[in-house]
């Protein structure tokens, strides 16, 4: 049911990266846990605003949408929402099985961020690319995805184990929690490569990850036939149309968890419930953004391409065909 003009206050102006920026509704509650507020969504990307503009910094990005707050109905938006000012920058992705295209959010600065949550956006889900060349990828993702009956700790030791493949790779991972029960890291890579060869190449990777830890790591694609007590190696989060969480992005559920970067020594000891929007302005304030230099340390594919040739060669099955593309909504 729509809210009654002025019921839940009235509007706030804030200044954000030379923009004015409109918040209406703002003590609208979004978080029942604690009773966070609209406004105090906005204030918690504007304490964070050099950490996720870093994150989300010209991708095209998915807005997961929450107009009555969390524990109300979720919006997936593709599209950029109508009423955008002229200073909301896009980029137009295609999807061939529609033929149609989408002009997605494409941040370039704090205020783009802070308008989407005006437009009642709680979680930011980019693309693994940038706008510049949208159909090569310049971030591979390592999804560590427990299924229901994995315990934290079994995460845990799966992040270290990948941790020790990408050091002998040469590669560095940047980690963060998912705002769920799982884990992210994220690598920097060269955009030479299209959607296929990134997803092959990181199933190469969950495919060592899981000799090493076969008790612990599943890369069984179809869930009825996975341990439910393992960690899935979600490869398939490198696909096309395939997004997840960015750090530093709020998730929507009521305590407001944020899928917050992580130093490496923090994983045996990290509580991802804890790490909220209460909680993370202060751990930003003090740590800064620990994924600020990921653009310094880029990795090239190759090892991991050699490493599914290998695999193939040995008779191992190709990756399944990722899930179609979701149709482009027309909000």
């Amino acid at each position: 049911m729509a809210s009654k003009k002025g019921e839940f206050g009235e509007p706030v102006f804030l200044d954000v990266a030379g923009h004015e920026v409109r918040i209406s509704n703002p003590n609208r509650p979004y978080f029942s846990e604690r009773g966070e507020t609209k406004l105090d969504l906005a204030n918690y990307y504007l304490a964070v605003g050099d950490g996720i503009v870093n994150a989300l910094r010209e991708r095209p990005t998915m807005l997961h949408r929450f107009p009555d707050g969390v524990d109300g109905p979720k919006v997936h938006q593709k599209r950029l929402p109508r009423g955008a000012p002229p200073w909301v920058e896009t980029v137009r992705l295609h999807f061939p099985r529609y033929g149609l295209h989408a002009d997605e959010l494409c941040p370039t600065n704090l205020a783009e961020i802070v308008w989407a949550v005006q437009m009642s956006t709680v979680e930011f889900h980019p693309w693994n690319v940038r706008r510049a060349d949208v159909d090569r990828p310049d971030e591979w993702r390592i999804d560590l995805d427990p299924m229901p009956d994995a315990p934290f700790d079994r995460v845990r030791r799966v992040a270290h184990v990948a941790h020790e493949v990408l050091d002998e790779l040469g590669a560095t991972g940047f980690p963060k929690t998912s705002g769920g029960g799982g884990l992210h890291v994220y690598v920097r890579i060269e955009p030479d490569h299209e959607f296929a060869d990134v997803r092959r190449a990181a199933l190469a990777f969950a495919r060592e990850v899981e000799r090493r830890a076969p008790d612990d790591v599943t890369t069984t694609w179809w869930r009825k036939d996975r341990d439910p007590a393992a960690v899935f190696l979600d490869f398939n989060q490198n696909a096309r149309d395939h997004t997840i969480a960015s750090a530093y992005s709020v998730r929507g559920n009521p305590a407001g968890t944020v899928s917050t970067p992580i130093r490496w020594d923090e994983v045996d000891d990290v509580e991802p419930r804890e790490l909220t929007i209460a909680t993370v302005p202060a751990r930003f304030a003090e740590l800064g953004d620990l994924h600020a230099d990921i653009d310094d340390h880029v990795f090239d594919l190759t090892p991991l391409l050699e490493w599914a040739e290998r695999d193939e060669a040995k008779g191992a099955e190709p990756p399944p065909e990722p899930e179609p593309e979701s149709e482009p909504d027309d909000a």
